[in-house]
């Protein structure tokens, strides 16, 4: 009895330090990367193509997500100001909105979703089969063959999406709220543009730049630690997406309390 008692701060001081280490070694993987972004050969075909699969390949998600969201917007905005005689003001909460937190985050969550967790896998199964030791063997570092691609697609892509997101959602919600709700499509534009600074635009920007260092850094982290078979191929990308939409959450928080106390 009295060793079962004694196991348990044992076994939750070992599962603390297992955390702290991966944690560590997170950050010098990211280290690793970033340093090999400075070192030739630099590979922009292999760029260009992480760029397609994350960028292009994300346009149709983002842009039925963002569509929905800027409706939704429009709908609970047109019902929640009437009651204060303030209808006047959807349009720009519809827009800030998504300009300054909902386009980065939840771009960051789509893109994540779709992209994040292929590219863990893809990365695990690379380790897995001994493609990476096959690129050590002939003399080629693959982290700056696999992982750098990434890492700079991530970042160049999100801010993209981010903004296109916002112009969907923006377009949404001008549907519904002309179309639908009866709201004076004058009226919308301009109290819109005259909400909106550009400074809300450059908040959103810096969200989403840091959002695609987030989920690119941490799925190339977790398919870099990928276990063996297809049981660790399958824990690696289902914890990256946790992790990395757990991570974004945390970061936006952050992220807004500065940007927030700095740019507002």
């Amino acid at each position: 009895m009295l060793q079962k008692i004694l196991k348990v701060p044992i076994q939750l001081g070992e599962t603390i330090i297992d955390n702290l280490r991966g944690f560590g070694a997170a950050w010098l993987f990211l280290f690793q990367i970033v340093w090999r972004a400075f070192l030739p050969p630099w590979h922009f075909s292999l760029l260009f193509k992480q760029i397609y699969q994350i960028g292009v390949g994300s346009i149709a998600v983002v842009t039925l997500v963002g569509g929905f969201t800027g409706a939704v917007l429009a709908v609970q905005g047109e019902h929640t100001l009437s009651k204060f005689g303030a209808t006047a003001f959807t349009s720009p909460m519809i827009a800030l909105g998504l300009l300054r937190e909902l386009g980065p985050v939840l771009t960051a969550l789509m893109v994540n979703g779709r992209a994040g967790s292929a590219m863990t896998a893809e990365l695990g199964i690379m380790k897995i089969t001994e493609q990476v030791d096959a690129l050590r063997s002939m003399a080629v570092d693959p982290i700056q063959h696999l992982m750098v691609p990434r890492l700079l697609a991530g970042i160049i892509c999100l801010p993209i999406l981010s903004l296109f997101f916002n112009v969907m959602g923006i377009f949404g919600g001008y549907l519904v709220g002309v179309g639908t709700l009866d709201l004076a499509s004058g009226t919308f534009i301009s109290q819109m543009t005259s909400a909106v600074a550009p400074v809300d635009v450059y908040s959103g920007i810096v969200k989403a730049l840091v959002f695609g260092l987030c989920f690119a850094w941490i799925s190339c982290y977790k398919g870099w630690t990928c276990g063996f078979g297809a049981v660790g191929v399958n824990a690696a990308t289902t914890s990256a997406v946790v992790t990395s939409s757990v991570t974004i959450l945390v970061v936006d928080y952050f992220l807004t309390s500065i940007l927030t106390q700095v740019l507002f």
